[in-house]
């Protein structure tokens, strides 16, 4: 009973196999986020081009902003650019439109692009640029931002953290998103040996969020015993 109590105590921490736990599978807040990118970004695309109808003629750099954003993402979504270049393209539209909605929406896509292709230094700089009031969207970029701030290593694990606690604030209590970040702030605290503060993440899920289910077939009960184990209780 000793040696299953404290199975996992001696799990490795080091940086590759935490980003592997942050984006493996059941902890992602999405499955496929380049088509919930586009989504979203429709989404909130139409709805700016809603409000802003009868200002269409009085603020043509927002119209202008929007059709550049929509351009490259159709672009995209046909396949008819790389995502490099979408990521170029992206980048233009955040610079050339800044302060626009439009250009909040693309710092974010340019942002996603730059993390893939491991430039996470650019990435943080879009992300920062992208000041989004759509809560999904807001929250999205927050969590992109804190791992990229995992990526680049535990000497910035206290900043990883912070946007993961900013993408929880201004997920208003979604119930998909909110416990998903809560499991990507404990992996951060167990490679920081913190696992008293990621036991608070997991005991969070818990009661706020029952209903969530992991995609990796342990229970959040385990999750729990788990840091208990490490915490020698």
């Amino acid at each position: 009973m000793a040696s299953e109590k404290n199975k996992g105590i001696n799990e490795p921490n080091a940086i590759e196999n935490l980003d592997s736990r942050l984006t493996g599978a059941g902890e992602k807040l999405v499955n496929n986020k380049k088509i919930v990118y586009w989504t979203l970004g429709g989404i909130v695309a139409v709805a700016v081009f809603v409000m802003s109808y009868f200002f269409i003629y009085k603020n043509p750099r927002t119209n202008n902003s929007w059709e550049a954003y929509n351009k490259v993402m159709l672009q995209q979504m046909k396949g008819e650019v790389t995502d490099s270049a979408a990521a170029v393209q992206y980048k233009k539209v955040a610079d050339d439109y800044s302060g626009t909605d439009a250009a909040a929406v693309a710092s974010l896509a340019a942002s996603q692009a730059f993390y893939d292709e491991g430039k996470y230094d650019d990435a943080i700089k879009y992300l920062e640029k992208s000041n989004l009031s759509e809560p999904i969207l807001a929250s999205q970029a927050k969590v992109l931002l804190g791992d990229c701030y995992v990526n680049k290593g535990d000497k910035f694990y206290s900043k990883a953290i912070d946007a993961y606690q900013t993408a929880i604030k201004k997920a208003d209590s979604n119930p998909q998103i909110v416990p998903a970040v809560l499991i990507k702030e404990a992996n951060v605290y167990d490679a920081q040996k913190n696992y008293a503060k990621a036991l608070e993440c997991y005991e969070q899920i818990k009661t706020g969020y029952p209903k969530f289910r992991f995609g990796n077939g342990m229970s959040i009960d385990g999750y729990i015993a788990r840091e208990k184990a490490r915490l020698g209780k």
